[in-house]
């Protein structure tokens, strides 16, 4: 009797003992639950911050692949445009010397209108005017002298055109390569700008990517106590719900010894006549149900 007693007694301490310490780990478990939970919030805003410069990286890249292909394919129109401005601007020059060189032949220059005024008026006196032959060949030979100026003139009318038309290509074709140069360095400024925001976002990640080491490794070290907590938890709940259960049973039985030890005696008074206390009334309704 005094061992099972003793038992009890054991089994009563161990209880309180897995009480405390359940109470000890569910408190441990709520505070570390609390700082795995900081730990995973501050990881995910940090690998949201490393996602997005990431995938501005990568939108950037192609920004900049894009505006290098248009920079070497507008290169290579400006280089066809400088070499057609040399063209032309050697063209006018060569018709320039031909102008130049007509006006060298000439003695002096000449209106075109007022020479053929003269060379008409000549033919007409020639027709009209009754004169020695040897005036006439010195008519005819100055005739013949004014229109070979004209045709000289007539050669310079037909060289100023071509400078003008060729001083026009020039200076329309020149803007166009001036243009598509601006377009050049506008678009290679473009790429530069984005080349350079690019290496300002690898160094941020970079940045990040140092930071969210330590973090994952706090993180993944919280996470594994977390979960050893919750094992041993689990382990002394099932054997606290145990000793409940053994310890209840326990005083079921204590209890069933008390009433029918007190039953007894209830008896025993009952064969000699003796008086009954409340307790002793009590003890017997026990009994009977």
């Amino acid at each position: 009797m005094e061992e099972t007693g003793q038992k009890t007694e054991d089994l009563k301490r161990e209880f309180q003992e897995k009480k405390r310490e359940v109470s000890t780990l569910r408190q441990q478990l709520n505070a570390l639950g609390t700082d795995k939970e900081n730990s995973y919030r501050e990881l995910r805003s940090l690998r949201d911050k490393i996602k997005f410069r990431a995938s501005k990286i990568s939108s950037l890249k192609k920004e900049r692949d894009d505006l290098t292909k248009q920079v070497k394919d507008i290169k290579g129109e400006r280089d066809k445009l400088n070499k057609e401005v040399k063209d032309k601007a050697e063209e006018r020059k060569e018709i320039s010397q031909q102008k130049k060189e007509i006006l060298q032949k000439l003695d002096f220059p000449e209106d075109p209108v007022k020479i053929k005024i003269m060379i008409e008026k000549m033919e007409t006196q020639i027709v009209t005017e009754v004169m020695p032959f040897t005036q006439e060949q010195r008519i005819n030979k100055k005739i013949k002298e004014l229109k070979a100026k004209l045709k000289e003139l007539e050669k310079i009318g037909t060289a100023w055109h071509e400078i003008n038309q060729a001083s026009s290509n020039l200076f329309e074709t020149r803007k166009k390569a001036e243009d598509t140069h601006k377009n050049v360095q506008n678009l290679a400024k473009q790429s530069q700008d984005k080349h350079e925001e690019i290496n300002r976002l690898y160094e941020e990640l970079k940045e990040l990517r140092t930071q969210e080491q330590p973090i994952t490794e706090k993180y993944v070290q919280q996470k594994t106590q977390f979960e050893q907590l919750q094992k041993d938890l689990t382990e002394k709940q099932a054997r606290l719900t145990e000793l409940s259960k053994v310890l209840h049973e326990e005083d079921e039985k204590d209890y069933s010894t008390k009433v029918r030890e007190k039953t007894n005696e209830v008896k025993e008074k009952l064969k000699k006549g003796k008086k009954l206390s409340t307790e002793d009334i009590l003890a017997f309704q026990a009994m009977k149900d």
